[in-house]
């Protein structure tokens, strides 16, 4: 089940029966099944008090990811700073619906087991987030 909640802003406008059905198409293409994934769509404050709080980081962020899965089923909580996530698409001239949409899926490909912080893991990722709006 994806549940998808918002605190301090106003809920995205996403199709979630849509963004459901592409979250589980993009974890079948990992041969991961989705399990319990939570989404939070807050304001840079509140995501720099869970950065803060769970990771003892002191800076704003797009997304966090909180990986819980178990065997091939992802299991999650994912933050997402909409402010942060719309500053973004401003800097890199991008449309917010996509940007948000990578955001999005951003957190599933964590969970299915891709990385963005070793040499190379970052074009691996940003090569994944293309292929999976590919199937939006």
């Amino acid at each position: 089940m994806i549940t998808y909640n918002s605190e301090n802003v106003k809920m995205p406008n996403i199709r979630r029966r849509d963004t459901t059905a592409w979250i589980r198409r993009v974890a079948a293409t990992y041969g991961k099944r989705v399990g319990e994934v939570g989404y939070l769509f807050c304001d840079d404050e509140k995501i720099l008090e869970v950065n803060r709080e769970f990771l003892n980081h002191d800076y704003y962020t797009d997304i966090i990811t909180f990986d819980y899965d178990e065997g091939d089923t992802i299991n999650g909580d994912i933050v997402i700073s909409l402010d942060t996530v719309r500053s973004n698409a401003q800097q890199l001239g991008k449309d917010y619906d996509e940007e948000l949409h990578r955001v999005i899926i951003h957190g599933i490909l964590h969970l299915c087991g891709q990385n963005d912080k070793g040499p190379g893991e970052r074009e691996q990722m940003e090569a994944a987030e293309n292929n999976a709006l590919k199937l939006l």
